[in-house]
């Protein structure tokens, strides 16, 4: 069995709405089409592709263990954080200083390539790398 690329990852946040604001107004993804599946939430989407996915609360039911009820959020294990390809490094440090978002900025060791480490509003950690000019 071979894997193809990463499709998504789904975060359910304590708070809907300030992290879909976070990964809209402060990374720039979009805010697209979703299936109606009978709860909230949203898809954002990153060069046409629905890579984040936000659940809002849901009912439990069969096969479904929803946060507060027999698992807590903290649960999801040991993820660490998520990376994403960038460009415009000085546009994007600019924007996040604008909007006060606390990051650290590293280069690579050979590569030079710029990082950018810092985390939504739920803590989970984004990173975002930016190819040597």
């Amino acid at each position: 069995m071979g894997l193809g690329g990463l499709q998504h990852y789904t975060i359910e946040p304590a708070d809907l709405e300030r992290t879909k604001d976070f990964y809209c107004d402060v990374l720039g993804l979009e805010n697209g089409d979703r299936p109606p599946l009978g709860f909230p939430g949203y898809w954002l989407y990153s060069g046409g592709n629905a890579t984040v996915h936000l659940m809002g609360t849901r009912e439990p039911r069969e096969g479904i263990v929803v946060r507060g009820t027999e698992r807590k959020y903290e649960d999801t294990g040991r993820l660490d954080h998520i990376a994403f390809a960038a460009t415009d490094v000085d546009g994007v440090r600019k924007r996040l200083q604008a909007k006060g978002v606390k990051f650290r900025e590293s280069i690579v060791p050979r590569t030079g390539d710029t990082q950018i480490f810092l985390y939504d509003p739920d803590g989970v950690g984004v990173e975002l790398n930016f190819p040597k000019a």
